[in-house]
């Protein structure tokens, strides 16, 4: 409960301490929470909400593994796992508890993601990722593209 209190009320102080334990690393306040290597910022909602701490921690997670590209959307979610995983132990360290459920429930957004993008739209059998945006069905052989962004519906275009 004090964890929840604090978290709540003091993320200014938090970023503060994550300014200072992480200098190599640039916390700007965004409408989303996200990483970018290539500026090493942390961009973070500066709101009372518990889940925008948690996603604060979660891009810091990526940050302090190096979390720069993928190649293949299993591994993004592998490191989406990973980043959750270095988050609740971040968390730790400042008394911040990360809810189980919340991880398992923004994971599920990459796996119905994952769903969606290998399901072959001839047979709706799963096919495996050849390359990126490239999936092919081992059931029927068909060939489809997705699309190379994450937060969008993913379109399956058939090869000709």
């Amino acid at each position: 409960m004090a964890a929840t209190i604090w978290q709540r009320v003091c993320m200014g102080t938090l970023v503060s301490k994550l300014r200072q334990d992480y200098p190599g690393l640039v916390f700007t306040q965004s409408s989303v929470a996200s990483w970018s290597p290539q500026s090493r910022q942390i961009f973070y909602s500066n709101s009372r909400k518990t889940r925008d701490v948690w996603s604060l921690l979660h891009e810091l997670g990526h940050a302090l593994l190096g979390h720069n590209s993928y190649e293949s959307d299993v591994e993004l979610l592998h490191k989406e796992l990973a980043a959750w995983h270095k988050a609740s132990d971040v968390g730790k360290k400042y008394g911040i508890l990360i809810d189980e459920e919340h991880i398992q429930n923004c994971l599920d957004t990459y796996r119905d993601w994952l769903h969606k993008r290998s399901s072959c739209p001839d047979c709706q059998k799963h096919g495996l990722q050849q390359s990126k945006g490239l999936y092919n069905c081992l059931n029927c052989r068909a060939t489809w593209k997705v699309s190379s962004e994450r937060f969008c519906r993913p379109y399956r275009l058939k090869n000709a």
